[in-house]
């Protein structure tokens, strides 16, 4: 008897795990912008504007974050890839 090796993939499921994927890098890219942009501030890089608008942004990018999150039925902590020995991609606090 012959195995079958064809994968069987559903439309939904591989639409659900692509959007997960690009959110969990776009989580990703946010976290590093954001430690980025405390290191600046931290050492006085940035003037009050700079901050002001840095800080806009991130919020932005959260909330929209959190509206994709809720429209595509993904939880944030889905996000958080398992890198097996290495642990985990995200930070767990953040």
């Amino acid at each position: 008897m012959a195995v079958s090796r064809r994968v069987e993939l559903d439309e939904e499921s591989v639409e659900r795990d692509l959007v997960r994927l690009v959110l969990t890098v776009v989580e990703l890219l946010h976290q590093l912008m954001e430690r980025q942009a405390l290191r600046r501030v931290e050492q006085g890089d940035l003037s009050e504007d700079q901050e002001e608008r840095i800080g806009t942004t991130l919020m932005l990018l959260e909330r929209r974050m959190d509206e994709l999150c809720a429209r595509y039925d993904v939880g944030r902590e889905e996000l958080n890839l398992d890198l097996g020995l290495l642990g985990s991609l995200l930070p767990r606090d953040g």
